[in-house]
């Protein structure tokens, strides 16, 4: 599995890692920020953005895929920082390579099993009739019957492009993400990652509660956590200054 990434920067290596549905390209202010104090390598995962289909995703696999890349790239440690599922990656291959990962930052997102909580999103988007759509504005009226927040569907719309053929289609392994979901949904484990952890989370989110503190010290038992008041579970977007000085700040 050959990872598509996007290298910039000069300075320590710092790996960034998207969440579901995602790309390496919701991080494009922040790699620019970023890449002037570190070697900033944003990474497309399995089945997202331009990176390899496969019709198989879970956390050892995409942690395995991240450890191709860095021997690929000759990188032996790094600084590792990723979103939602991107957290869960990188807190498996902290789990798995624990001796390969100098520092770990997790975004809105803990150690645990969630609940399914997509099935809207996956309606729209197989809502979607890729073999009739015109324009972007169609595929976005028809993700409306299940997808009420524009936001959400803007963000979904990232995916959609054009092949050689001319058509719209995703760049997304849709049938992957969607039969796999499971796995998505699990827990990292492995060994406890005794280096430096920060979990930080949205004071509007629900991704990360009180409850999952003794799965987080079981895993990472030097994390602390950090809130940005008035965040959702999308803080590095909702509040683009605050998210990037805590970054600097924890891995500076």
């Amino acid at each position: 599995m050959k990872l598509h990434y996007q290298r910039s920067g000069q300075g320590d290596p710092l790996v960034i890692l998207h969440g579901l549905f995602g790309t390496l390209e919701n991080w494009g202010s922040h790699i620019k920020n970023l890449s002037e104090h570190f070697d900033v390598i944003a990474v497309d995962l399995r089945n997202h953005g331009r990176s390899a289909h496969h019709h198989e995703m879970s956390y050892p696999l995409m942690a395995e895929d991240l450890v191709e890349l860095l021997n690929d790239l000759e990188i032996n440690r790094t600084h590792l920082l990723g979103h939602s599922m991107g957290g869960k990656v990188a807190m498996q291959f902290a789990l798995t390579y624990g001796d390969r990962v100098e520092k770990l930052m997790v975004a809105d997102i803990a150690p645990v099993v969630y609940p399914p909580h997509h099935e809207q999103v996956f309606a729209g988007l197989f809502n979607v009739d890729l073999t009739s759509l015109k324009s972007r504005s169609d595929a976005d009226k028809q993700l409306q019957c299940c997808i009420e927040d524009a936001g959400i569907r803007a963000f979904l719309l990232k995916n959609l492009y054009r092949n050689e053929a001319g058509q719209f289609a995703w760049r997304m392994n849709l049938s992957a993400l969607k039969t796999q979901y499971e796995h998505i949904a699990a827990a990292p484990f492995g060994t406890p990652f005794e280096g430096a952890t920060r979990f930080i989370k949205g004071g509007l989110s629900h991704y990360v509660q009180a409850e999952h503190t003794d799965a987080v010290r079981a895993l990472f038992p030097k994390a602390d956590v950090k809130v940005i008041a008035g965040a959702g579970h999308w803080l590095h977007a909702e509040k683009p200054a605050l998210f990037l000085r805590q970054v600097e700040l924890f891995f500076g």
